[in-house]
């Protein structure tokens, strides 16, 4: 409130309303969670600590531009600013329009001799007049607390962007309610991945079994594809051709493989969103896990730290690569061993309950793999061939 005691009009500035900072809370936690919110006109834009940092040509090291100490934007509908740690936020909602916003980082402490930063900001509003004797209020709704999504959307329409889903973020908002309702049953967060993890991988058994087939089939192909090569190894339009025309002939879709993979991305993804900002999952242990919110540390070899999950993780991936069927030449094949090197260097310093979910269905995949390649293999046959053999088996039309 902004009271005028005296005789004559009192102009106020424009001022801004702080936010207050936030702040890793864990030494693993990653910069892109310390960050600086705000929403104009319904959308929201977001910076992190690492904004503010100088930056350089990749490799080369040639500097583009140097530190920058301070954030400023203005916007005429500015509805709300926020300071948030990878689980927790404070956000400071304006009654009225508010026309900027600022944010600054500052240095908390030392994690092995490197800087560890945090953020802090404000919202800022025009400056108005106060009549001889009156006042005027302002008002401002704070919330100060855990990103809980269910919290969070009883403040206003759009605050709960602060969780920072992203693209897919409508899959994590289901994985969320699942995996609460999951843990609501069961009480345990890792009992309610597994659970719910198996429940995915139940849904997509069809179409994992169909794209193995698919795999074995072409698999069946391979001593025809080897004369493809050798016959076409100087002109490879000419090779495409006649791969695509063979894939034709017996009624092989090449894609087929691919589309387990691209269906279960987004709900990796979606975890990795889900789970990089939910509260949900802090301190809650598995086996030798003490935070299935933090990486599994068991111990450090020369300062590095031995994350165990991560490393079964990618062993599972290895396992059940090697017992797929292959397709390809050896040269792809030999790309596809880039996948768990990915994922690892992906899942090495995050969430351990990523890592929990991505080993889980791994080894339902391991388990789906072994049933089917035990099934005798598909007997090739030309798609002419298939259809002249329906065509006898329809009984003829008796002339009248």
């Amino acid at each position: 409130s902004f009271h005028n005691p005296g005789t004559s009009e009192l102009q106020v500035p424009a001022f801004f309303v702080g936010t207050g900072g936030a702040a890793p809370i864990h030494p693993s936690d990653l910069p892109m969670y310390t960050r600086f919110d705000w929403s104009n006109a319904g959308k929201m834009t977001t910076i992190d600590v690492n904004w503010f940092s100088p930056s350089n040509v990749p490799l080369i090291g040639i500097p583009i531009r140097g530190e920058r100490p301070l954030y400023l934007e203005s916007k005429p509908e500015i509805q709300w600013a926020a300071v948030a740690s990878q689980y927790f936020c404070t956000i400071v909602t304006t009654k009225e329009p508010a026309t900027s916003v600022w944010a600054r980082r500052f240095d908390t402490k030392k994690q092995n001799n490197t800087p560890v930063f945090g953020i802090q900001g404000g919202v800022g509003l025009t400056g108005f007049a106060v009549a001889p004797g009156a006042t005027v209020t302002k008002n401002f709704e704070i919330y100060a607390g855990p990103k809980e999504l269910g919290r969070i959307r009883k403040i206003g329409p759009n605050q709960d962007a602060v969780l920072n889903f992203g693209m897919f973020g409508f899959i994590s908002e289901f994985l969320l309610w699942a995996m609460n309702t999951l843990h609501g049953w069961l009480g345990s967060y890792a009992a309610a991945i597994i659970v719910l993890t198996l429940c995915i991988k139940s849904v997509l058994w069809p179409i994992q079994n169909k794209a193995t087939n698919e795999m074995r089939k072409m698999s069946s192909l391979s001593p025809l594809m080897t004369t493809l090569r050798e016959k076409y190894k100087d002109d490879p339009q000419k090779m495409n051709e006649e791969t695509m025309k063979l894939y034709r002939e017996y009624g092989i879709n090449p894609l087929s493989g691919c589309f387990p993979m691209l269906i279960q991305i987004p709900i990796f993804f979606g975890f990795y969103s889900m789970l990089g900002s939910a509260i949900e999952l802090r301190n809650s242990s598995f086996f030798w896990i003490h935070d299935l919110s933090q990486p599994d540390t068991i111990g450090h070899f020369m300062g590095f730290p031995i994350n165990l999950l991560p490393i079964i993780m990618s062993c599972t991936m290895i396992w059940q690569m090697v017992i797929t069927p292959k397709t390809g030449d050896a040269t792809q094949q030999r790309m596809l061993y880039f996948m768990p090197v990915i994922f690892l260097v992906f899942c090495y310093n995050y969430a351990s309950g990523l890592a929990l979910y991505w080993t889980t269905q791994n080894i339902f995949s391991i388990v789906q793999l072994y049933l089917t390649r035990n099934r005798p293999l598909p007997v090739l046959e030309k798609k002419s061939v298939i259809a002249k053999r329906e065509a006898a088996k329809k009984p003829k039309k008796k002339r009248p």
